[in-house]
């Protein structure tokens, strides 16, 4: 295929982008699917290895986009974790720490009976227990939906991707050690950068509520502020190499409890973060091949079924105890499929360290693509018929 001019590659990803934002508001209406399920759809299909619409390459300005939408997306989850209900309710942090635990060695079984080597299934099964906050709050904000589900499921979902990067951190930090029998290269690939993380967002988390309490008007620019925080944080993650996703996580689980106010009206940041969210959607998809997907598909499917039985029968397992009903436990469950923004964007932070072990994870492209499009209209689904939406109210 001929390389591209200049022209067109500087406006082959804003024309991808306005296509895929048409796409998805035509495909809700008609078929009402979440928008990011189509976005990431058409993502795949202009993919450069797909139809060869956008250029090829990497490209650095959008990757870093992506961190940035993903970066306010886990800060919005943070600002909405109660602690308090959590020491309140501790059945919660022990149900997503049973799960979590449980998905772990369920697909890691898996993928040694597939044969997979044994450090690419310990990646695979730390990567199996997370769930994707990016999915589960844009649905959620998108079906303006509320109640036990939607908030079990985002405190879940925190938890989860707490307890994935801690554990696929120290499973990398003990490969590079194999691999380098370097001691410190192998803890600042591991353990460090998990403490050097949280500790940097929970210092954002102090610093920007007090400067914008300096500045005054905090009600109308807090959300703003927090923007430009989580731009900021993102920036000086990669910079310095830490991991964005628990940073941002830690700031806005920390800004909630100095009790800044973020605008209900300003969910999801405005118009910048439906923008991002855009992007995020579209631009996970398109890191994917399709002869890569093919490859992977069987183990995909036997993996997407082991990991969505076991977060699905532990919730369910723990909902009496937890102080919801069966039906609402085997509900939360079911939203926690979504996987895929959240393994992308991990494995490309990972490669962005210099790390290359994950190259061998050929069935997280089929897991991803699958899940890009099914985990969304799963958590839809559980919180429509949980009743938690507006739409399933009246009717």
């Amino acid at each position: 295929m001929p390389e591209a001019s200049p022209l067109a590659t500087y406006v082959a990803w804003p024309f991808a982008l306005a296509i895929a934002w048409v796409v998805g508001e035509m495909g809700y209406r008609m078929t009402g699917l979440p928008r990011i399920s189509i976005y990431g759809l058409v993502g795949f299909l202009l993919a450069h290895t797909q139809t060869g619409f956008l250029p090829a390459g990497d490209d650095v300005g959008v990757k870093l986009l992506a961190d940035v939408a993903f970066g306010l997306i886990l800060f919005e989850l943070g600002y909405r974790i109660n602690l308090n209900w959590l020491r309140t309710n501790p059945w919660i942090p022990l149900t997503g720490l049973v799960e979590a635990a449980a998905t772990f060695v369920v697909v890691y079984a898996v993928a040694r009976w597939f044969e997979t080597p044994q450090m690419a299934s310990l990646l695979l099964a730390s990567l199996a227990m997370s769930t994707s906050p990016a999915g589960i709050l844009r649905v959620v904000n998108e079906q303006t939906s509320s109640g036990q589900v939607t908030e079990r499921v985002m405190h879940l979902s925190a938890i989860n991707c707490v307890l994935a990067v801690f554990t696929f951190k120290l499973i990398v930090g003990v490969g590079v050690f194999q691999t380098s029998g370097s001691f410190t290269e192998a803890t600042w690939s591991g353990l460090l950068v998990v403490l050097v993380s949280i500790a940097l967002g929970g210092l954002f988390g102090v610093l920007m509520p007090a400067l914008m309490r300096q500045l005054g008007n905090l009600g109308r620019d807090a959300t703003l502020g927090f923007a430009i925080g989580v731009i900021l944080l993102v920036a000086i993650t990669h910079a310095f190499r830490f991991s964005p996703v628990l940073a941002t996580l830690a700031f806005g689980l920390v800004a909630r409890h100095r009790r800044v106010i973020l605008s209900p009206t300003q969910r999801n940041f405005g118009v910048m973060g439906d923008l991002l969210t855009v992007l995020l959607f579209f631009y996970i998809a398109t890191t994917l091949e399709w002869a890569t997907v093919v490859e992977g598909m069987a183990v995909a499917l036997v993996l997407i079924a082991a990991r969505f039985v076991t977060k699905t029968s532990i919730v369910a397992a723990f909902s009496h105890v937890s102080g919801i009903s069966w039906r609402k436990g085997v509900l939360t469950g079911v939203a926690l499929t979504p996987i895929s923004v959240f393994v992308i964007l991990l494995l490309e932070q990972t490669r962005h360290l210099g790390i290359t072990m994950v190259e061998g994870l050929i069935p997280l492209a089929a897991v991803a693509l699958l899940l890009e499009v099914i985990g969304p209209i799963a958590t839809q689904r559980a919180l429509i018929w949980a009743n938690e939406t507006p739409d399933a109210t009246e009717s």
